[in-house]
């Protein structure tokens, strides 16, 4: 299926699997709950149906969206905003790691002294209260 308004022979921009996927989920949390030819109508018709329910199968599988069966239709709900499906798929790379601590070291030391201290003020604020001695 060619792309909307596009000249015949004309390459589009791909857009990667994350982004759209975060597209996808901005949508759904800004209106609630949709079908997926109401998602692709919010989308401006920019997505084939069938992209669509790829992404919404694939936010589905990372428990990033859920879905209720109304009809013959599935209704799809955001479970995770943007930067929460970010953590999940840092998440899933982790879990794919035989040497976690290895990966987290290689993680840390490669982040900006800004997100370090960021890093360390979180961890700081949720973590369990550092006996004073």
């Amino acid at each position: 299926m060619a792309e909307r308004d596009s000249p015949p022979g004309a390459s589009l921009p791909r857009r990667g699997q994350g982004e759209l996927e975060a597209l996808v989920l901005s949508a759904l949390r800004a209106a609630g709950p949709l079908t997926a030819v109401e998602l692709q109508e919010r989308l401006d018709g920019d997505l084939a149906y069938s992209t669509v329910m790829t992404i919404l199968s694939r936010l589905l599988t990372k428990r990033a969206v859920t879905r209720e069966r109304v009809g013959r239709a599935y209704l799809w709900r955001a479970a995770a905003d943007v930067p929460g499906l970010a953590a999940l798929r840092m998440r899933r790379v982790l879990d794919g790691q035989r040497d976690r601590e290895a990966v987290l070291a290689s993680f840390v030391s490669a982040l900006s002294p800004h997100d370090e201290r960021l890093l360390r003020d979180l961890l700081g604020s949720t973590g369990p209260p550092e006996a004073e001695g």
